[in-house]
Formats: C-alpha cells, structure tokens, sequence
C-alpha cells in the first residue's frame, strides 16, 4: 500500500514540476530546466513511460539525458541560462527603482542561482549515438 502511495505521489509530482517547467519556458522569472530535472526525477521512480517520453523530447531531451548520465550541462546551456538569469533580474530591479529592499532581495537570489549556475560540471558536445536499427 506504501509504495503504490508513493508512486501516485511522485507521479503527480512529476506532472507538477513538468507543468512548471513548461510554464518556465514562456516566463523568463520562472526556470524551466530546474523543474524539468524534478520531474525527470519523480517519473524515475513513478512511471517509466512518462520517464522515456521526457528523455526523448525533442526539445529538451538530449540536455536531461545528459543530466541523468553525467550530472552535467554543456557550456552553451550554462551561459546561455547564466545570461538569461543577469538579463531578467537586472530587468526585474530596473522595473523596481525606488524599492531598495525587494532590489536587494532580487539581487541575493541571482547571485546565488549564478553561484549555483557556474559551479555546475560541464561537459563537451553530446555525444553521437549510433542505434541498431
């Protein structure tokens, strides 16, 4: 009975985080990959069909393959977020002038999702798979 409740459990966390993760990816302040890396996690350990269909995506599929594999991220994706984290914060404290405290609160939570973004392992290229037909 335990483990068909933490199946559900995880499964439904799965959904979640992957809802969030594609909202993430239309909302600059909401992080996709994050969310996606969760849900890649809870489809693990719940439902290994969602798992397979979230490691062949098309879009972001070769990049959670990479994470499950190795634990890392190639150097495009990592300055591309790294970017996208110092484009939308400085945006989002620009828009807040005047509000020192909520600037400041802004500026610690970049900085540590930076910190955390260059501390990342990278790897190379992906690497080319041949498949037996």
């Amino acid at each position: 009975m335990r483990k068909r409740i933490k199946k559900y459990l995880l499964l439904v966390s799965g959904l979640l985080f992957l809802a969030l993760g594609i909202i993430g990816a239309v909302l600059p302040l909401l992080p996709t990959t994050p969310f996606l890396i969760l849900a890649l996690a809870c489809f693990a350990n719940s439902s290994p069909r969602f798992h397979q269909m979230l490691r062949n995506n098309r879009w972001f599929g070769a990049a959670l393959q990479q994470w499950e594999e190795s634990r890392s991220i190639s150097r495009g994706s990592k300055i591309k977020a790294m970017l996208m984290i110092t484009l939308t914060f400085s945006v989002s404290i620009g828009v807040l002038h005047g509000k020192l405290a909520l600037q400041l609160l802004l500026l610690t939570l970049a900085s540590v999702l930076l910190i955390f973004m260059w501390r990342l392992k990278e790897a190379g290229a992906l690497p080319l798979r041949i498949r037996d037909k």
